[in-house]
């Protein structure tokens, strides 16, 4: 399996300015910078390909230009990510150069190079994968009932991968066996995230709460590699203080 050249993918972070949990979440201070920004760096460091941030407020704009990387304003009202990244889409790569997009969310600083390499390699191995995604076995026992926990149904293509039939919050499959974390970053074909974006919210996307569940309602391919850990999402101030603890451990 060979990586795609750089110039086909592109890297689109959204970036959402509300946030009750944690208010001006971007703009939170890590390490000396912007959360958004160390979320940016994350990426450079892939080198995946063009990393554009899709931002809907004038100082994450800002401070995301100033640190010298691509950044487009796009709409406050959005229902969601994947709305998002493709109004940016559309914004970045008008010509529509791109055949590949992943999707990084915004609030995960410290995620790791190779996890977000690791999603474009389902795309590239199968033709026939519409969209990729990243998973983990659950190890903690308190996991597997957490319906905050998104658990991923899925039969094993190989070690590392396996084939998404279904999401949810709920603890399954049923019976012995590992049960697998969804993590959320995903990467697209370009003509997939059209596709998906077309289609409204569809009946186990509402009752699961979990947009994923629209593409596998239509019929579409998700397939998840299996890596190593889970990358911090930072949704609360004590996320925040744990993401300040490991970027200053790794600036030391």
């Amino acid at each position: 399996m060979t990586q795609p050249a750089a110039e086909k993918t592109l890297v689109l972070i959204p970036a959402r300015m509300a946030s009750t949990r944690l208010p001006n979440k971007p703009l939170a201070d890590i390490a000396g910078l912007p959360m958004i920004v160390q979320v940016a760096k994350r990426a450079e460091e892939a080198k995946a390909g063009r990393i554009v941030v899709a931002v809907d407020d004038q100082a994450v704009f800002d401070v995301v230009k100033a640190a010298g990387f691509d950044v487009v304003m796009t709409r406050q009202d959005h229902q969601s990510g994947s709305d998002r990244i493709y109004e940016a889409l559309q914004k970045a790569d008008p010509e529509g150069k791109a055949e590949f997009i992943i999707n990084v969310q915004g609030d995960l600083p410290t995620i790791e190079a190779e996890a977000v390499r690791a999603s474009l390699r389902p795309l590239i191995d199968n033709a026939s994968t519409d969209i990729a995604t990243l998973t983990v076995e659950i190890t903690d026992e308190h996991e597997k009932t957490n319906p905050n926990v998104v658990k991923i149904v899925g039969s094993p293509i190989s070690e590392t991968r396996m084939k998404a039939l279904y999401f949810t919050r709920a603890t399954a499959p049923y019976g012995d066996g590992p049960l697998y974390h969804h993590i959320g970053l995903y990467a697209y074909r370009r003509a997939a995230l059209e596709k998906f974006v077309s289609l409204g919210p569809s009946p186990l996307e509402m009752r699961e709460k979990l947009e994923q569940l629209r593409a596998l309602e239509a019929g579409m391919r998700i397939d998840a590699e299996i890596v190593r850990s889970i990358p911090l999402g930072v949704d609360t101030p004590a996320d925040l203080e744990k993401a300040r603890a490991i970027l200053t451990s790794r600036q030391s």
